[in-house]
């Protein structure tokens, strides 16, 4: 298969994803929109839902996401004003067994995580080459400040070698570092595999200078997996 014909499979598989969220959705929702290119074909899918007559109000995860929710006419609110939200669809950059993630591949996880905290239910949508067995194989996005920028480096390396865990620590962009939508930096964290996730959670969240982490755990309560075979729900099914 060409490199074109592979991203093409893959695009169609996440697409199918998006579709299987769907049945989810019910009039009148309050909606979190997640962002990523899995999260964009969802955000498609409503658009013409929407179009189509469907009464929803959303809050968007990221800038690009909002932008491509306003240019399809879906309506928008911010979490201020919708603070409490039925649903959450968005995608990961990995899914294990136990519905933990990893996620920040776009560098939205701030947002991601707390309009995910702010609903009542995320369902994941995903192409099965973010399904693995253990976490750890995408780098952990974690969003920080750049005021002491190396001094919280240094908490995480302990933070680390207090787990057990090594790799290398890539600051997002170099010497032009990436900067999320909130104006913090990401250090991209290369462990190869994390075996405690809730432990490193729970030693990371405290460190200053530490914004937020892309562990997800205990957030997720369904996840769509779309696959060669087709298409697999994981968790809970119910709508």
């Amino acid at each position: 298969m060409s490199a074109m014909a592979a991203t093409q499979d893959r695009d169609q598989r996440k697409r199918e994803a998006a579709e299987r969220a769907l049945e989810w959705v019910k009039p009148g929702m309050k909606l979190g929109l997640g962002s990523g290119s899995t999260a964009r074909f969802f955000v498609d899918c409503m658009g013409e839902r929407v179009k189509a007559g469907l009464a929803v109000r959303c809050v968007a995860t990221s800038e690009a996401t909002a932008a491509q929710a306003k240019g399809l006419g879906i309506p928008l609110a911010t979490l201020d004003e919708l603070p409490e939200l039925d649903l959450t669809v968005d995608g990961a950059d990995e899914v294990d067994p136990k519905l933990r993630l990893i996620k920040g591949g776009g560098g939205a996880l701030l947002r991601e995580k707390i309009v995910a905290s702010a609903s009542r239910r995320m369902i994941v949508i995903a192409d099965s080459a973010k399904r693995v067995a253990q976490l750890g194989a995408f780098p952990l996005p974690i969003e920080v400040v750049s005021f002491g920028l190396a001094a919280t480096r240094r908490h995480i390396e302990r933070a680390f070698k207090e787990l057990g865990l090594a790799g290398t620590i890539r600051l997002r962009g170099d010497s032009s570092p990436f900067v999320t939508d909130g104006g913090h930096y990401i250090l991209d964290c290369s462990l190869g595999a994390i075996a405690e996730p809730e432990r490193l959670s729970a030693i990371l969240s405290p460190i200053p200078g530490i914004v937020e982490h892309g562990l997800f755990i205990g957030l997720a309560r369904a996840a769509i997996i779309a696959g060669a075979e087709g298409v697999e729900v994981l968790g809970d099914r119910t709508e």
